[in-house]
């Protein structure tokens, strides 16, 4: 039976400015009321993929990302779903860098950033990642014998500083598993435009504290890297099932 979702956006963040499949997709620029956004498209086995690269070709820092543009290309261009990927630190030794998550819920500690297209707009954000679409996710990683740790809850900061180890007890002692700092108005604005949204994190490194290990932005994609074609492998597969 054909999926009813005829095209897939992907979000790539920090290291993912290319998968495998994305090699021989196509430059387009999106216009939007809220700026110019280039994506990639593409075909994945018949079905149109639109790729686009959250920190843009010249690198924005998180705090800076368009995201009211980004979301609005990828509706402009009539996506169905939209899985995004992440990098992010461990708050806890359970999880360790190279493991690759599927978030379930987020707590937002960012101060600064525009979190909606409609000031007035009051959005259900109970489950803000898609259920059915995470499931989507885990189904897929199964089919393809890939590991990977559901339930996770992100907390998103705001950036582009790494924390301070009193922040990392505090959101511990919130419930966070780990911390990024671009899931949040991202996913926010997904559900508040009807977008199907689900995100896969790559933990990059343990935050601050939680070893003796200081963190760099090196580390991150040095990391990030070292799984894209796991990350590759499993959107891949997620695309076709979906």
């Amino acid at each position: 039976m054909r999926s009813k979702i005829a095209k897939v956006g992907i979000i790539g963040g920090s290291g993912v400015e290319e998968l495998g499949f994305t090699a021989e997709f196509k430059d387009k620029k999106v216009k939007t009321r809220y700026g110019e956004v280039l994506v990639k498209t593409g075909l994945v086995k018949e079905k149109e993929v639109v790729f686009l690269n959250r920190h843009g070709w010249a690198y924005t820092a998180p705090g800076q990302i368009n995201y009211l543009a980004n979301l609005a290309a990828l509706k402009e261009e009539g996506v169905g779903c939209i899985f995004a990927t992440a990098a992010v630190g461990a708050l806890h030794k359970k999880l360790a860098p190279g493991d690759l998550l599927l978030f379930d819920d987020l707590i937002d500690m960012t101060r600064k950033r525009v979190g909606s297209y409609d000031a007035r707009a009051f959005i259900d954000m109970s489950t803000p990642y898609t259920p059915f679409l995470t499931e989507v996710v885990k189904k897929a990683a199964a089919g393809i014998k890939l590991k990977l740790e559901p339930n996770i809850i992100y907390v998103c900061t705001e950036g582009p500083r790494f924390e301070t180890r009193a922040e990392i007890r505090l959101y511990k002692k919130f419930g966070g598993d780990v911390v990024g700092m671009t899931q949040v108005p991202e996913v926010i604005l997904a559900a508040e435009i009807s977008i199907p949204y689900a995100a896969i994190g790559v933990v990059t490194n343990y935050a601050a504290g939680v070893t003796s290990r200081r963190i760099s932005a090196h580390e991150v994609l040095v990391v990030m890297k070292q799984r894209s074609a796991e990350l590759a492998r499993l959107l891949e597969a997620a695309i076709r099932a979906v």
